[in-house]
């Protein structure tokens, strides 16, 4: 089955139920739940890729990923995310164990392993911080992270519920959710210790929602360190794969998936959606319009100004920041995972500061200040089907934070062709991460075959995020007291989809495109994938 046509070669009617703009985890998920309730969807996709953040890049005889390096709670048969995966995908789609280490947190030469099972990570964290004060944080630590999304169900149902709900129970199902969501990290961890490197061990993911202790909200980081409590998972065959299990049953339903298809603007009449403009000038119609491009483009790009406003996506931007920038080495190796000793562990390197604030701090004032924070990822070494599909090779991702502001003086440049100033900011940047890596794994330097950099401006160009960001909206204590931040918008027929939604990450996308169905529906669709 042809999962993708060219917007150039599509045959495109007028008889499609919905309209989705973007392929990402949140379109695809909420596509594929109203195909399942017989709609049929046309997907626009303005890259040559589709998948969003799921896609992959090849170069030579390699593979990589661009944003799922490893994925929580897939190997729990009964857990949400793993029913929500067979859902979409008809359990088409497998998933590779990565071990009992998932993460290994570095600070200068100190190690500090993240094992799965909620339990035996207790016993190691103590046994890493075995003071009776510590101990007695780690427990109030844990007991927290889990009330907290415990306490997420009833915040993230009440944004599909219908109106008449919302307004009776809405501040009951926020309720005990927001007594976390509005606190930052930090401030929530300083009430149960004072321990400056307990507080940096515990904080040692924030990369995977881009905010340091004193900037993230802890709801977003007990929700991830939650997330990882029984360990990581990756596609078998590559983060592709997401996208190629859950296409056909949109495709069965009827449905089409368009790529270099480029949405230019949502189209609407008396206050109801009609459908988009392509940047052809063409106009494709449908009842029901879904944005999964995100808000700030979406409100920024493909709204007037006068409908933004009315469906209070401006005012909900003018009170958040988009999440943070990222800059991504992708290194390709002579030789095999084993070979080569390559972990499927993740590495999260760290100066010897344990203070991430501090360390952030520095590095945005100069640059060329030490990383804050370097994450480190070996895809190939995840999937055991890599060595079938690329023999005697092998893959590193290695990832740091880059504020868009560093990189705006070429952004009007066409991709590979920003000029020299640009290419040397690169390789500096490309020079450093080289240095760290052959620092901790320096059996790598000589199976070294190939070294690709991407920026923010990456992003943007691929991805079509306006600044670079990976998250979408940073998760601070505001952005889970703003009510815009739901599926359903007040121009009748049009619907977000995605991150904004829920939360960061392919799991907060896909959570958003559930609620999204369901707010269409009317239905209850998480009650349905949990005892599907």
């Amino acid at each position: 089955m042809k999962k993708t046509v060219s917007y150039k070669q599509a045959q495109i009617t007028d008889d499609y139920d919905v309209i989705l703009i973007g392929s990402g985890p949140g379109a695809l998920v909420t596509a594929a739940a109203l195909a399942k309730k017989g709609s049929r969807c046309l997907l626009l996709e303005r890259h040559y890729a589709p998948g969003g953040y799921t896609h992959v890049f090849k170069r030579k005889r390699y593979e990589w990923d661009v944003g799922v390096h490893y994925v929580g709670e897939v190997m729990r048969p009964n857990s949400l995310l793993s029913r929500l995966f067979r859902y979409v995908s008809d359990g088409s789609l497998e998933w590779a164990d990565m071990g009992d280490v998932y993460d290994r947190i570095r600070f200068g030469d100190e190690v500090y392993d993240f094992v799965r099972g909620r339990a035996a990570w207790l016993d190691r964290m103590k046994s890493y911080f075995p003071a009776n004060e510590d101990v007695r944080a780690l427990d109030q630590y844990v007991a927290l992270v889990t009330d907290a999304s415990r306490q997420a169900r009833g915040f993230f149902a009440e944004k599909a519920v219908p109106d008449f709900v919302s307004t009776l129970a809405g501040r009951r199902m926020r309720r005990g959710f927001m007594k976390y969501g509005a606190r930052t990290t930090l401030d929530v961890l300083k009430d149960i210790t004072s321990n400056t490197k307990l507080i940096g061990v515990l904080t040692g993911q924030f990369g995977d929602y881009g905010l340091p202790p004193s900037k993230s909200s802890f709801a977003m980081h007990a929700m991830l360190v939650r997330h990882y409590f029984n360990g990581g998972a990756y596609p078998v065959g590559g983060s592709s794969r997401i996208f190629e299990a859950i296409a056909p049953i949109i495709i069965g339903a009827g449905g089409t998936i368009v790529t270099n298809a480029d949405v230019t603007q949502i189209t609407h009449s008396k206050g109801k959606v009609t459908g988009v403009r392509m940047a052809d000038g063409r106009e494709l119609t449908a009842p029901t319009v879904i944005s999964g491009a995100g808000v700030a483009t979406t409100a920024h790009s493909l709204l007037d100004d006068s409908t933004a406003e009315l469906t209070g996506l401006r005012s909900c931007l003018r009170k958040l920041e988009n999440s943070a920038a990222h800059i991504c080495l992708y290194l390709g190796l002579n030789g095999t995972s084993d070979e080569l000793k390559l972990p499927k562990a993740n590495w999260w390197y760290y100066p010897e500061n344990y203070d991430h604030d501090d360390n952030v701090e520095r590095y945005l004032a100069d640059r060329n200040a030490e990383f804050p924070v370097v994450y480190t990822s070996f895809p190939s070494a995840k999937d055991p089907s890599w060595d079938t599909r690329f023999p005697d090779r092998s893959t590193v991702e290695l990832v740091t934070l880059a504020p868009f502001e560093w990189f705006q003086p070429w952004v009007d440049k066409k991709w590979g062709k920003r000029g020299a100033d640009y290419d040397a900011l690169k390789q500096n940047f490309s020079d450093r991460l080289l240095q760290k890596l052959f620092e901790l794994e320096p059996q790598l330097e000589a199976a070294l075959d190939h070294v690709e950099l991407s920026t923010p401006l990456s992003t943007r160009h691929f991805c079509n995020y306006e600044q670079g960001e990976i998250y979408g909206l940073e998760h601070d204590p505001n952005r889970f007291g703003t009510r815009q931040l739901r599926p359903k918008t007040r121009l009748k027929g049009f619907y977000l989809t995605g991150q904004d939604v829920a939360t960061a990450g392919i799991g907060g996308a896909m959570v958003g495109g559930v609620l999204c169905a369901s707010s269409i529906l009317k239905r209850n669709l998480l009650k349905e994938v949990l005892v599907a």
